[in-house]
């Protein structure tokens, strides 16, 4: 014992067998070249967002020069824009009702149920309708979901163009996003957690609802409201499936023009460069820019409100 302790004791700090090991030392070569690369890409896209808020603020400014604020956001008008952010909330809604339940159910069944072969075979097939293009959603909705689906299964009264088709599709389309990012983080919960759980007496469900759904709420809380950033972004889908007529309805059966279609069909030549009604798209995009940026700051809180670290 003496000479444990005496060789304890001479031992000098830092040295002995049990000392924890030294991770401040020097970095290796390729270390500081990858830190110089990631820096500058997050500073990249800092910069690419101040760009585009610089294209779009000039034009803005011209366009309040001409058209004052009360004339824009009115409920009627030539430049009226609240009939635009009505129809995008309206199919944006109806998509998140489509897709919230399909792809946490998928998340769920995924992480929860399926076995490993299922999960290799259906994660890639369910990430697969990320990768249709977003025109093809919106001819399929012309072409399947209003006159086979609406008006022909369902024997609904609805317009050739309306919000509630475009709003199915849109939801169809931002399943694999939701589902993919809610399966990824409740994967990422311990076992340990559902192992404890199933101790308890609780069964699968049980466990996937009372445990494993709460654990991983911020990440199934940012997948939800990526899914939201992309569905009020998109434009190919509503501006074929929706109309091109401002109409500021509370019946998902007419057709409504969004802010997305506004601006695709404002930049399709039609009106000169400068003119006011060019200047109107950019306002309209401004607009767009910042919902969608508080989207994400809200995204953001959530996912620090609710973040569980294991």
């Amino acid at each position: 014992m003496s000479s444990i302790s005496t060789a304890a004791a001479g031992s000098p700090s830092g040295t002995g067998p049990s000392a924890a090991p030294n991770l401040g030392g020097r970095s290796r070569p390729g270390e500081r070249v990858i830190e110089t690369v990631l820096m500058l890409s997050a500073m990249l896209s800092v910069v690419i967002t101040i760009g585009i808020l610089i294209a779009l603020i000039e034009p803005v400014l011209h366009f309040f020069g001409q058209v004052p604020f009360g004339e824009f956001f009115a409920t009627g008008g030539r430049f009226a824009v609240l009939p635009l952010v009505a129809g995008t909330l309206m199919v944006t809604v109806i998509a998140l009702l489509v897709a919230i339940p399909l792809g946490l159910g998928a998340a769920m069944y995924l992480s929860e149920y399926a076995s490993r072969r299922a999960r290799k075979l259906l994660k890639p097939t369910v990430e697969l309708l990320a990768g249709v293009p977003s025109v093809v959603y919106g001819f399929f909705a012309l072409t399947f979901v209003t006159p086979t689906l609406l008006q022909g299964i369902l024997d609904l009264d609805v317009n050739f163009t309306n919000a509630l088709s475009a709003g199915l599709v849109l939801g169809v389309m931002i399943i694999p996003t939701i589902a993919s990012l809610a399966e990824d983080a409740m994967s990422a919960v311990p076992q340990a957690m559902r192992q404890g759980s199933f101790a308890m007496g609780a069964n699968r469900m049980q466990t996937t609802l009372r445990v494993v759904f709460p654990a991983a709420l911020s990440g199934i809380a940012a997948a939800i409201v990526l899914g939201l950033s992309r569905a009020v972004g998109e434009t190919m889908i509503v501006a074929l499936a929706s109309g091109a007529q401002k109409n500021l309805s509370a019946d998902p059966r007419e057709g409504m023009q969004l802010m997305t279609g506004f601006i695709a069909q404002t930049a399709g030549g039609e009106n000169p460069v400068g003119s006011v009604e060019y200047n109107a798209l950019f306002a309209v995009g401004l607009l767009l820019f910042v919902m969608t940026l508080v989207i994400n700051i809200v995204s953001i809180a959530l996912v620090r409100r609710y973040r569980q670290v294991y």
